[in-house]
């Protein structure tokens, strides 16, 4: 069953989380050195538990990349890619074992308690000095979010925001594209996250807030009476996209296992199908101009 109009339009718990936005620059991860199916196999890799493959997602994460804060369940994009994606290396769905971590805490260098992390992690040149990615999963846009009657409402380009006062989550690349890509005369407001993003954006602090187009979406449906989505900002210079990708510890042993298996699911169309169950189209989101 289809499900994006169904999400949209049912009130779900909690605050959005702390969205991962356009970065300045983005890029593809490295290409990791490839491996046979052998060597890919629970059996072969070197996982945190013997046969487990421990995921790592947000504290609490929110729709529509996780359901009702329950990634065990599948339900929600980025818990449906998890278990896809486990499931192309031959891990059970039993065989998961899910923890939580910050977003700041798991870009950090240093060791990780996870062998995947799956939170809307930008793939960066600056974020690959200190983890791994697998390849794309997911390709977006950012947008901005208002209500109605603000000042930017009816904005139809990226000079109408330059006397907005936005906001984004703090450490997003959503702050980056706020900053760097619209520029306004204004600073930026930083926020913890998204919640007190969404907080000042209703109370009406700020003009409006970056985040990225399927938190967009979910925002204006469910969480702020009242809202409107003011557009997409175009495509970063170069015509790159944010791209989402599984994060892994530095130099995991694990990387080019997971980049196989992510380009599995985006050959054989999962990805695609994922992605128009639980994340919709872009229609009524104009791009910027």
């Amino acid at each position: 069953m289809s499900r994006p109009a169904t999400l949209l339009a049912v009130a779900a718990a909690g605050m959005l989380l702390a969205a991962c936005g356009q970065e300045a620059e983005t890029a593809a991860p490295s290409a990791p050195a490839s491996a046979d199916a052998a060597s890919c196999s629970p059996e072969a890799l070197a996982t945190q538990q013997p046969g487990t493959l421990t995921i790592a997602t947000g504290e609490p994460a929110y729709e529509p990349w996780v359901v009702n804060d329950e990634p065990e369940s599948g339900e929600g994009f980025e818990a449906a890619v998890a278990y896809a994606a486990a499931e192309q290396l031959g891990y059970a769905r039993d065989d998961v074992r899910w923890i939580r971590t910050t977003f700041d805490g798991a870009i950090a260098p240093g060791p990780k308690d996870f062998d995947w992390n799956i939170q809307q992690f930008s793939i960066t040149e600056d974020r690959e000095k200190a983890v791994d990615f697998s390849s794309s999963y997911y390709d977006v846009n950012q947008a901005v979010v208002s209500f109605e009657g603000s000042p930017i409402a009816g904005a139809t380009s990226v000079a109408d925001l330059k006397g907005a006062t936005l906001g984004a989550a703090v450490g997003s690349t959503s702050l980056d594209a706020a900053q760097q890509q619209i520029a306004p005369d204004n600073d930026v407001q930083v926020f913890n996250d998204n919640a007190a993003a969404v907080a000042a954006l209703k109370n009406e602090q700020i003009d409006g807030i970056v985040v990225d187009l399927p938190t967009a979406f979910y925002l204006v449906a469910v969480e702020i009476d009242g809202g409107v989505i003011v557009g997409q900002l175009p495509a970063a210079e170069g015509g790159t996209t944010d791209e989402f990708g599984i994060l892994l510890a530095n130099d995991s042993p694990l990387t080019a296992c997971t980049t196989q298996a992510v380009d599995a699911l985006r050959a054989d169309g999962t990805l695609d199908a994922l992605a128009e169950e639980w994340l919709g189209t872009d229609a009524g989101a104009p791009t910027l101009q």
